[in-house]
C-alpha cells in the first residue's frame, strides 16, 4: 500500500508535478523544474512533569522555476488546486520576463540525471498515540530531574515527529521522489543556586524512532552536562590547545564546506580559493561524502536538480579533492556540478582511532569547548573569534568549568593544526565527526 501523507502519495504528487510542467510549457517557458513537498509532524513538550504544549504541523509547498532562454523566474504556492498552480506558473513566467539574463541559468545536464530508485531506508512510521509520546517526554525529563539533587529546575523535554513526501521533476524528463521521516528528543535542565545557576541539554535525532537514544539516556546526559558546568572558575589568558566537543566540531567542518562551496567560490568570498589538490588541513583530516548512507541524516540518491550521486573523497589526508557545486555555480566556475545542489550529503570524518578520554589525555592541558556563542568567522580572510564556554583540563583530567571566554585563531591555521579526532562520533547531523583537538588557539578570559 503506498505511503500517504496529508492524503498525497508519491504518485499523486507526480501528477501535480507533470501538470505544473505542462502549464509552464504552454506559457512559453523553454524549460522548467518543480519541487513539491508535503509534511506532517507533531511536537510535544513537557516541563516539570506537566504537559506544556502539543503542536501539529501540516505543510504543503510547490515551487516552480521557469527558464525563458537565459532568464529565470521562481514562484511558490501552498495550494495544489489547478487554478492556483496556473497562477503560480504565470507568476514565475512574469518574473522571468523582468530578470537579467545569466548564461549560467538552466537545468542540469541530462546525462548526469539519476535513473531508477534506491531505498535508503529514510522512512520509518511510528504509529503510537499522543499518550505514548507524552509519556516518553515525561520519562526523559524525569530521568534528568532525579539524576542529582543539584538539578532543581527544568526548561523541559520535547519530542518531535515528522513524516514527509517530496517530488522533484524537470522538463528534461526527470521525475522522482520518496518519503522520509525524522524523530528527535531533547531535554534541558538547570542546576545550582541563585546567580550560579547553570543549564545544559542533550539531544538525539534519527530517521527511525527506534534509533534514538532512550529517554533515560537523554535525561541523564542533560543532567550530567549541567552538573559539569557548576562552579565555573577563571583561567589566565593565553595560547592553549582546544578540543571542540563532537557536536561543536561540526561547526569547523561547516566552515570548511562553506569555503569550498560554489556560491562563495565564484563570488571570491572564500579563504580557500583555488585550493583543489592543495593541502588545506592536517594529514589527520579525511572527509568522505556518502549520499547513499542508509538512514543517513542527509541521504538521497539525487540532488535538488536530479543529478545522480555517489560516494567521493572531499578531503584525503589533508588534501582537498573536491568542491561542493550545483550546476549554476559549476557553470560560473567553468567546472561540472558535483551533485551538491541543496548542500552536502553525509560528510563522514575519519577518526584517529583515539577515544575521547585519550584525546583529553593527549591534550594534557587546555580547554574542552562545549558551547560556542556568536558568529565570528571572516569568510574571506579566515579570521576566527567566538565566545565560548567549556571545561578546563590539566594533567589530562577535567578540573573545573570555564565560561565567558573567547577563542581566536585563523580557520586555515586551525585546520592545519588538527592533532586528533576522537571516536565519539556525533550522529545528529549530516556531519558525522568526533571531537577535534586543535593546537594553539588564543584564549581570552575576563
Amino acid at each position: 500500500m503506498p505511503i500517504k501523507i496529508l492524503d498525497y502519495s508519491v504518485e499523486s504528487l507526480s501528477d501535480v508535478a507533470e501538470f505544473t510542467k505542462k502549464i509552464a510549457l504552454e506559457n512559453s517557458a523553454s524549460s522548467s523544474e518543480v519541487d513539491i513537498t508535503v509534511s506532517s509532524g507533531k511536537s510535544i513538550s513537557v516541563r516539570l512533569q506537566k504537559l506544556e504544549t502539543i503542536e501539529q504541523q501540516n505543510d504543503k509547498a510547490l515551487t516552480v522555476t521557469v527558464y525563458v532562454g537565459s532568464k529565470r523566474g521562481i514562484a511558490s504556492t501552498s495550494d495544489f488546486d489547478s487554478s492556483a498552480i496556473k497562477d503560480c506558473v504565470l507568476a514565475a513566467c512574469q518574473i522571468a520576463k523582468y530578470t537579467a539574463e545569466d548564461k549560467a541559468f538552466g537545468l542540469a545536464d541530462p546525462l548526469l540525471l539519476a535513473k531508477g530508485n534506491k531505498d535508503l531506508e529514510l522512512y520509518h512510521s511510528w504509529n503510537v498515540g499522543e499518550d505514548t509520546i507524552i509519556n516518553e517526554a515525561l520519562a526523559c525529563e524525569n530521568s534528568a530531574l532525579e539524576f542529582n539533587k543539584s538539578i532543581n529546575n527544568s526548561e523541559g523535554a520535547q519530542l518531535n515527529t515528522s513524516e514527509s513526501l517530496f517530488i522533484y521533476a524537470n522538463s528534461n524528463g526527470f521525475i522522482n521522489g520518496f518519503p522520509s521521516s525524522r524523530y528527535s528528543l531533547a531535554c534541558s535542565v538547570l542546576g545550582g543556586k541563585d546567580s550560579s545557576m547553570q543549564r545544559d541539554s542533550a539531544y538525539t535525532s534519527a530517521r527511525s524512532y527506534d534509533d534514538l537514544k532512550s529517554p533515560n539516556e537523554i535525561g541523564k546526559e542533560a543532567a550530567s552536562r549541567t552538573l559539569k558546568r557548576l562552579n565555573p572558575q577563571k583561567i589566565s589568558t593565553g595560547v592553549y590547545p582546544v578540543i571542540f566537543e563532537a557536536p561543536i566540531a561540526t561547526s569547523i567542518i561547516s566552515s570548511l564546506v562553506s569555503a569550498v562551496s560554489g556560491s562563495n567560490l565564484y563570488r571570491e568570498n572564500s579563504f580557500l580559493l583555488n585550493s583543489i589538490n592543495t593541502k588545506v588541513s592536517s594529514t589527520l583530516l579525511t572527509i568522505e561524502e556518502d549520499p547513499l548512507l542508509l538512514r543517513g541524516n542527509a541521504s538521497t540518491f539525487f540532488d535538488d536538480e536530479g543529478v545522480a550521486l555517489k560516494k567521493r573523497k572531499v578531503v584525503e589526508e589533508g588534501l582537498l579533492k573536491g568542491y561542493f557545486l550545483s550546476s549554476y555555480s559549476a557553470r560560473r566556475l567553468g567546472m561540472q556540478t558535483t551533485g551538491n545542489a541543496g548542500g552536502a550529503h553525509n560528510l563522514i570524518i575519519k577518526d584517529s582511532s583515539i577515544s575521547f578520554n585519550d584525546l583529553v589525555k593527549k591534550m594534557h592541558k587546555g580547554i574542552i569547548i562545549t558551547e560556542l556563542l556568536g558568529h565570528g568567522l571572516n569568510m574571506i580572510t579566515g579570521d576566527y573569534s567566538r565566545g565560548a564556554a567549556g571545561l578546563w583540563v590539566e594533567n589530562g583530567k577535567v578540573q573545573f568549568a570555564v565560561e565567558e571566554i573567547t577563542i581566536a585563531s585563523n580557520i586555515k591555521d586551525m585546520l592545519q593544526n588538527i592533532q586528533g579526532i576522537a571516536t565519539d562520533r556525533y550522529t545528529n547531523s549530516g556531519k558525522y565527526t568526533g571531537s577535534i583537538l586543535i593546537e594553539g588557539m588564543t584564549v581570552g578570559s575576563n
